[in-house]
Order: structure tokens, then C-alpha cells, then sequence
């Protein structure tokens, strides 16, 4: 993540709420923090680089590959 994309999404962010807020005085707490917590997922979202990160099929492999040679070996134990 470069210093200019994180500065430009965090300035679009404080944009957004200062121009959103003012409008939602009158709407109840429970939807303000819906607001913000759905902002801050997106401002999280944005700040990694999704298109040069691996897949869920990637890391799926990565995570069941250790227990592929177990199987492989014909399940180590039992009876």
C-alpha cells in the first residue's frame, strides 16, 4: 500500500461522513453505526491490494496441504 492511496481513501473517507452526517441527525443511533461500521469495512477493504492477493482457493490449498500427506500415507493410526 503506497502513503498516497491510504491518504487519498482516508481524506474520501472524513469526505463522506462530513457531507452524510449532517443529514442523519434525525436518524436513530442503531443506523449511524451501521454507517460507520459499513465505512470502516470498506475503508479496510481498500486498503489491501486485492488484486494481486491470492484466492480462497489458494488459500485453502495452502491450509489442507499438510493433511494431504497424511492421507496420502494412509492415515498414520488406528486399529
Amino acid at each position: 500500500m503506497k502513503w498516497g492511496d491510504f491518504l487519498g481513501v482516508t481524506a474520501m473517507m472524513g469526505f463522506i461522513i462530513a457531507y452524510e452526517w449532517p443529514k442523519m441527525k434525525q436518524i436513530p443511533k442503531k443506523d449511524k453505526t451501521a454507517f460507520v461500521i459499513l465505512l470502516m469495512i470498506g475503508w479496510g477493504l481498500a486498503m489491501f491490494d486485492l488484486q494481486h492477493m491470492a484466492g480462497p482457493a489458494t488459500i485453502l490449498e495452502y491450509v489442507f496441504k499438510p493433511f494431504s500427506k497424511i492421507l496420502e500415507t494412509g492415515g498414520g493410526g488406528g486399529a
